[in-house]
């Protein structure tokens, strides 16, 4: 196991100094899920909701949060990423999957800012429904895959 990146020899928090790495193309895809009651999840696809169009502001939430990542998660580095994209696949019943991809030429990878768009558009979902369910679920929140930098590419095996 490799040592952790955050910590110096004395175990002082650290921001790693990435000006030694090379610049590279990078991508990330994460995805989260949130599971709802039958009559929920079809409040959302009519686009019935009373606080508007749920996956369209879900979307542009995870857009937004992508973006502020550097700002939320301790020593992740601000970017200016190149694109985000958020997606949605349902099973025509009571779940909503999220897949966020996030795209840098950078030092430094975007898998912080995928999950993070994944999380925060999970999160919008289920605050712009909790007054008919209350019930929701976010569930499997992970990195599915990356590519560029050093470490190589990445791919989830369930």
């Amino acid at each position: 196991m490799s040592k952790l990146s955050h910590f110096d020899e004395s175990g002082a928090s650290r921001m790693v100094d990435v000006s030694g790495k090379d610049v590279t193309d990078r991508v990330a895809v994460a995805h989260a899920s949130v599971t709802m009651r039958p009559e929920t999840f079809r409040l959302i696809m009519d686009k019935k909701v009373s606080k508007g169009d749920v996956l369209e502001v879900a979307r542009v939430a995870g857009i937004m949060a992508a973006k502020r990542t550097g700002g939320l998660i301790p020593m992740c580095h601000p970017l200016n990423l190149s694109s985000v994209k958020v997606d949605y696949k349902d099973n025509g019943a009571d779940t909503v999957e999220i897949f966020s991809e996030v795209r840098v030429t950078a030092r430094t990878g975007v898998e912080m800012e995928a999950l993070v768009a994944a999380s925060v558009t999970a999160l919008t979902i289920y605050d712009m429904c909790k007054s008919v369910d209350r019930a929701m679920v976010i569930n499997d929140v992970h990195l599915l895959k990356k590519s560029g930098g050093k470490s190589g590419d990445f791919t989830f095996q369930a």
